[in-house]
This record gives structure tokens, sequence and C-alpha cells, in this order.
């Protein structure tokens, strides 16, 4: 039997994967011997990422690899696969969590400061149990109250590589507001990418 090829061999490994992976990931599948290296490899998911283009998958860099997901198009007929269920987040969760990703790092305090009112901790919780927030450290403050700051997971989630592509806000909170219906794994739900790199650190309250 010939050896396939470096992007089937790349491809069947996301497959088989469902995780974003990443070059150190790919190596692993391979012999010390003979394992490419990241150029080699970059160019192999090059060659992948180009197959796809006719195609109703793509190939999509996140900030913890590299995954195969439905592009965008596709979602109107896919939600259908799956069973309906009622919205999930609210609208105080999904304003604490635009705070934290355009704040970040950010305490407590300052998230009640900005809405106006006190954050619960069932909404922290919901966060941290999602794996978009996580305890960074704490302020120098007295008290020391936590910094809360965003994951890689959240990252990966909302298709960005890093921080510095997050949209505008008020963007950011319509594709929050889209988490509250029924969609598919790992439909494309890409923002579109903000034209003011700095916005993420002085960005208006939500309303």
């Amino acid at each position: 039997m010939t050896e396939p090829a470096l992007p089937d061999i790349l491809e069947a490994a996301l497959l088989a994967a469902g995780r974003p992976l990443n070059l150190d990931d790919f190596a692993a599948l391979f012999a010390e011997t003979d394992c490419p290296d990241h150029d080699t490899l970059q160019r192999a998911l090059a060659e992948l990422a180009n197959r796809f283009e006719q195609r109703p998958c793509e190939l999509r860099e996140v900030a913890t690899g590299y995954r195969l997901q439905v592009k965008a198009c596709y979602s109107p007929w896919l939600t259908h696969l799956f069973e309906e269920r009622p919205g999930r987040y609210s609208r105080a969760l999904m304003e604490t969590l635009a705070i934290i990703a355009y704040r970040q790092p950010v305490t407590r305090g300052e998230i009640e400061e900005i809405r106006g009112v006190a954050v619960s901790s069932s909404i922290t919780r919901t966060l941290q149990e999602r794996a978009w927030i996580r305890v960074v450290g704490h302020k120098e403050v007295p008290g020391r109250p936590e910094l809360l700051a965003t994951t890689p997971d959240f990252l990966d989630h909302f298709n960005l590589k890093s921080l510095a592509d997050l949209p505008p806000l008020q963007e950011f909170i319509t594709q929050l507001e889209l988490e509250k219906k029924p969609s598919s794994p790992h439909v494309d739900q890409t923002p579109t990418p903000s034209t003011h790199p700095n916005q993420q650190k002085n960005p208006p309250a939500p309303g």
C-alpha cells in the first residue's frame, strides 16, 4: 500500500481528534526519524486548506491549533439536525462575558461598576464551567480580588486566533445572542474582525 500524502494524514488526524491540533500535535503523529518539520507541516496544511475551498468544510486556525469545521453558509440547514433547546444565557451573563473579554484582566467589582448592578456568582460559575473565563491572578488592593480573563477555549469557540481579532463590542454581543439558538458543532461563527486593533482595551460599556 502506498503511503498517504502528508495533507491526507493531517486531514485524517483532524477528523479523528475532534478538537484543534497544533503543529506539535501533528509532529507527534510520526516517528522521530521521519518527523516533518514545522515548515513542511504548514505547507501541507496550506495545501489541505486549498482542497477545501470548494467544499462545505474549511480548515480553520484558532487559538489552540487547526480544526476542520462546517462553513457558516450551511448553518441554516444543519441546525435541523439538532434538537431545539431554550436559550441558555441571560443578558446579564452575555454582558459580563463581553466586559471580561474587552477589559481583561478585570475584577468582579470592576464588572459591577461598569454594569451598575451586582454580578451573580452563578454567572461567573457558568462561564468558568464553560471554560470561557478563568482566574489569572489577584489585584494588589485591599482584599486582593480575583482577576478574571478569557481562555483559549473562549477564543476557539468564537473562531479567534487572539484577542486582537475581537470584533467591535456590539457585533460581539450580537454573536452571543446567536449562542441562544441551536446550532451544529464547529459551524463557522466568526465575527467580523475589528478595524480598530486596540478597541478591546477601551470599549464602551454594554448598555
